[in-house]
């Protein structure tokens, strides 16, 4: 069944994304199309505006309509794909009438291990911090608790250790390749089948472009001397503690950070946006001189990788455990990466550091947009999926080498 044989005599490659992982599946996608592969996207979510940039098909909704036109596609997928790449915790799922369906009739992702039984290979991207990694395994990493800066520590239908553990059973059982980044290697994420990857977690390098051109209407009209740090966060309502922008993107750490070296007489401003598409966001990303991320969390997501793209300095910290961690299956990705590294402690030391030397700034820009073309361009995204696939496909991906 796998790598179906086709009459010249070539192998048949194609992938569908069930679910899109932010934006990265639909770059990755539109690339292997350009490399021969047949590469689509269902979308299975019925928010997330502004954040898919694109997608070619939507299975959403639970009715009866709903079930038989998604089995209906579903068969037709069985004969069409080769691979199936899913994304984000409890995503693992053909959509929620089909989910529904096999789980009341069967067994919970029921419908996955039909994929499996006939064939089918299974990739899925990793999302994040409760992604098969239990909330205290998280908590216990030094040098700070990030879980005390997010209201979801509280919530066990978001996240809680049996949750996130039984996520993560579930997922190794069904998954033949888990991608993920960022050495959050604790519990489910040290089995041989998870692998550091930073190629799927790729964005298009025009799309985010450092000669970007800035409409009118998106202009900050702030002076050509202020300094601009520019500071986001997704969903922030319900990512920040009731009441308070405390969060473990350090949105509380930087709104006081501004206002204090404000006071000290300096020209700076925190460009700080919540909820706005990033097709629209990166205008005003361009405009900046520095973007700053997580400071506890120990790694850094995509508002830092866009702005690396965009040739700008990125302040987060590192995790030194993280790093070691990624060093053994991406020592170069590590070698290379020019995030400069910051705590709460020594944030301030930093941006003021940044700011009288702008030509570090440069230099250190430079280096950003070359390592993300390199490490996070949907170009070379493609190209190293195109193998990984492959491997997959014909059993000779290799273990990552934890487990």
């Amino acid at each position: 069944m796998l790598g179906t044989t086709l009459a010249s005599g070539g192998v048949r490659r194609s992938v569908l994304f069930v679910g899109h992982a932010y934006y990265n599946h639909w770059y990755l996608s539109r690339r292997l199309r350009d490399l021969g592969w047949t590469a689509d996207v269902v979308n299975i979510d019925p928010g997330g505006a502004g954040h898919y940039h694109g997608q070619d098909r939507m299975l959403v909704g639970r009715s009866r309509t709903d079930l038989a036109r998604h089995l209906a596609f579903f068969a037709r997928a069985v004969r069409q794909y080769d691979v199936f790449h899913f994304a984000n915790a409890h995503g693992l799922r053909f959509g929620d009438a089909i989910h529904d369906f096999a789980a009341h009739r069967f067994e919970p992702y029921d419908e996955i291990r039909w994929l499996k039984r006939l064939g089918k290979k299974i990739v899925y991207t990793n999302n994040g911090c409760l992604d098969g990694v239990a909330q205290s395994s998280f908590r216990a990493w030094p040098p700070y608790p990030t879980c005390d800066d997010c209201p979801f520590q509280h919530r066990p239908d978001v996240c809680s250790d049996e949750l996130n553990l039984g996520w993560g059973r579930t997922r190794n059982e069904l998954a033949d390749y888990v991608a993920l980044l960022g050495g959050n290697r604790a519990d489910y994420n040290v089995a041989p089948t998870v692998h550091e990857n930073p190629w799927i977690y790729c964005l298009d390098e025009e799309v985010w472009a450092p000669d970007l051109l800035v409409p009118t209407n998106y202009r900050l009209g702030l002076r050509e001397e202020t300094f601009k740090v520019y500071h986001s966060v997704g969903n922030a309502d319900t990512r920040s503690q009731a009441g308070t922008m405390r969060n473990t993107k350090s949105t509380h750490v930087y709104l006081p950070l501004v206002d204090d070296l404000k006071a000290e007489g300096r020209d700076v401003e925190l460009i700080f946006f919540k909820d706005v598409p990033n097709l629209e966001l990166r205008y005003y990303q361009a405009q900046a001189d520095v973007f700053v991320d997580m400071l506890t969390a120990g790694f850094f997501g995509a508002t830092a990788r866009e702005g690396m793209m965009l040739g700008k300095p990125v302040v987060c910290y590192l995790s030194p455990r993280f790093l070691d961690q990624m060093r053994r299956e991406v020592p170069q990705y590590v070698d290379e990466l020019p995030v400069v590294s910051a705590t709460p402690d020594t944030v301030r030391d930093v941006l003021v550091d940044l700011m009288d030397h702008p030509e570090k700034r440069a230099e250190i820009g430079r280096r950003s947009r070359e390592f993300a073309v390199k490490w996070h361009g949907s170009r070379e995204a493609a190209r190293a999926w195109d193998g990984i696939y492959r491997s997959v496909l014909d059993g000779t991906i290799a273990p990552s080498g934890f487990g």
